[in-house]
């Protein structure tokens, strides 16, 4: 049994599975957000030729099912079939990814004032030959070396200590050792005959695990210099969208070693990448220091998501212990140690103790706000005294997800819109200058901002039909203003699209102010709203606030940092007082769980508007807008 794409091409069906399962298998990656649930629709595929079995109809349209549409998560085949994936249900993770800009690390970590201090030390011996006079046991005379340079009673392996004998007399006693910091102390994982490298010819790595995409950074660990990045998309993306389709897949479609796998795939592919380029030895690299979101860390490290779902959302640990490359998976020398930034609660994780190291908000005399927008919408709010933390679900819109004609910050995306005040024409800019294949979070953000303020739709997001614009057309499923055309294809902003981002949108604004009623203060009080997040390379500040998604405050107080979780991983590679603060970082957080707030429905169903409903804390839109406005409301 057998599926047929149309490009003759052929993949083993097995019957037992779905179809989306069977594609997968095959190398075929179909868009999935749910994680296979049946509830979003986004994996439909059309049946040309054969029988297969399905008991999922009720999200397809009448008009689907005559046409062959089946949703894959919930078909099985019962003989061969010939099909076609509609380009809307592909899912593309290949190309250049935009991962925001990477600050100059180097003077991030200057400015700082720590030594640099990476995971592992390493300490060259010559040790005197054993004599009747002086015949203490071979752990002895090491651990008397070590002791004489300031390295005392290490712990060691049973697997060193059994191979003891024989490295310490292949080079005549002279050896260098490898000792790594862990929290219990100088601990021993490396014992080299003869004078191995020095630190001057070590490499590190620092990791960001993304729910959408996994960045690697290659630092040259004597200066701390950035040597190169790699990035690609999270693999994970083809079993869910966002952390809880994932979850879901882990936990009840047995999934987590999948998950696990295609992450490590990831990273281990970008290693070799770096390698290849450079010219290194698995030897080369001395040490890896990985952040991510809490579900990242223990998909990543194959711990069950199971509790993260459910109240009261806790986690197996917010602390992982230092570990081998080797029992994790990833293909460096097996004893080279990974280090996991810590995670503060379930939904504020490693990611966002990276973003307060990296802004250094915990030292900070004066208020600051610090908000990683993603799939999860996290924010900081704090000083040196006290912070306060908490999670909204802004779901995959701002990455391109579940809009018509969304797609990531990649080539070929629209990611800025004008709208012509004379003849409501939009203008776009597109990445990489070609001809766009789809809008990213960004182009939405504007696009919606642009329609608002020249009166094509309302503040509750919907077209005014009576402007008689070529560029509005009427569908089926409603109106759409399209932003670009030939021939039969479009790319649009649907109704549907407007009310998710406004769904995204209301709950960080929302995330905000309960955070700031939690602590008795206004957004007047704090003086930087940092930014972070790939998605922000893009954002038009002024429009964010346009839509408000963000506070109508002086715009120099908003400061975009680029991608900050892999800027604290780099900075924890480097330094054992960094790792220490991330640590105090995580332990000073108190995470605010806005699904138990009472006060949070209300604050979001309040910025379910353009740009609220409280029109007083957004003056300057108004402003803006004026009469058109005011008439509107």
């Amino acid at each position: 049994m057998q599926i047929i794409l149309p490009s003759g091409k052929t993949i083993k069906a097995d019957p037992r599975v779905t179809l989306l399962e069977n594609l997968k298998n095959g190398g075929v990656n179909i868009i999935a957000p749910c994680g296979g649930d049946g509830v979003c629709g986004r994996c439909k595929v059309i049946v040309k030729e054969g029988k297969y079995r399905t008991r999922l109809k009720d999200i397809l349209s009448e008009k689907e099912i005559l046409e062959g549409y089946t949703a894959a998560c919930h078909t099985y085949p019962e003989s061969d079939l010939k099909i076609e994936i509609p380009a809307s249900s592909l899912l593309n993770v290949d190309g250049v990814i935009a991962t925001g800009r990477a600050e100059d690390l180097e003077n991030i970590f200057n400015s700082l004032d720590v030594p640099i201090s990476p995971l592992t030390t390493k300490a060259y011996l010559e040790l005197p030959v054993p004599t009747l006079t002086d015949n203490i046991s071979d752990m002895e005379r090491l651990k008397r070396g070590l002791a004489e340079m300031g390295f005392r009673n290490p712990n060691f392996s049973f697997r060193l200590i059994r191979e003891l004998a024989r490295n310490l007399r292949q080079e005549d006693w002279h050896v260098t050792v490898t000792l790594m910091d862990t929290e219990y102390g100088k601990e021993v994982i490396r014992i080299s005959p003869g004078k191995a490298d020095k630190i001057m010819d070590d490499y590190g790595l620092a990791i960001d695990i993304g729910t959408t995409t996994v960045i690697v950074y290659l630092i040259y660990l004597a200066t701390g210099r950035l040597v190169d990045i790699a990035s690609t998309y999270n693999h994970q993306i083809i079993y869910g969208e966002d952390v809880i389709s994932r979850i879901v897949y882990a936990t009840e479609h047995g999934g987590l070693r999948d998950l696990k796998e295609a992450v490590i795939d990831d990273i281990n592919s970008l290693i070799e990448s770096l390698k290849g380029k450079y010219r290194l030895s698995d030897r080369a690299i001395e040490s890896i220091v990985i952040a991510g979101n809490t579900t990242m860390m223990q998909l990543f490290l194959g711990f069950d998501p199971a509790s993260i779902r459910k109240e009261p959302y806790v986690t197996t640990t917010n602390r992982f212990p230092i570990a081998g490359a080797g029992r994790i998976g990833i293909k460096v020398m097996p004893d080279v140690p990974v280090y996991t930034l810590p995670c503060a609660a379930g939904y504020v994780g490693g990611d966002i103790v990276s973003g307060v190291l990296a802004t250094k908000i915990h030292e900070k005399q004066e208020l600051c706000a610090f908000i990683d927008v993603g799939t999860n919408g996290e924010i900081v709010i704090g000083n040196a005294e006290w912070m306060v933390a908490a999670a909204c679900s802004a779901g995959p819109c701002f990455e391109g997800g579940g809009l018509k004609n969304g797609m990531r910050a990649t080539e070929g995306a629209i990611d800025s819109v004008k709208i012509n005040p004379a003849t409501l024409e939009p203008e776009i800019t597109v990445i990489g200058e070609g001809v766009p294949s789809g809008i990213c979070g960004s182009g939405v953000i504007d696009t919606i901002s642009e329609m608002f303020l020249k009166g094509i739709i309302s503040p509750k997001g919907k077209f005014s039909t009576d402007l008689g614009l070529n560029h509005i057309h009427l569908t089926d499923a409603g109106p759409e203003f399209i932003l670009y055309q030939t021939g039969d294809d479009a790319i649009s902003i649907t109704e549907s699209d407007i009310d998710n981002i406004l769904r995204a949108k209301a709950a960080i604004y929302a995330g905000f102010m309960i955070l700031l009623k939690e602590v008795g203060l206004t957004f007047d009080d704090i003086s930087t709203f940092y930014i972070a997040g790939g998605f922000g390379r893009y954002l038009n500040i002024e429009k964010a606030i346009t839509i408000g998604m963000f506070p109508d405050q002086p715009r120099e107080k908003f400061k975009y940092l680029g991608n900050t979780s892999v800027t604290g991983a780099y900075l924890c590679l480097l330094s054992e007082n960094l790792r220490k603060q991330a640590e105090d970082i995580a332990d000073k957080l108190t995470v605010i769980e806005l699904s138990v707030s009472g006060h949070f429905m209300d604050e979001y169903i309040a910025g379910l508007f353009l740009p609220h409903t409280n029109l007083s804390a957004f003056p300057t839109v108004a402003g803006s807008r004026g009469i058109i406005l005011e008439s509107t409301l």
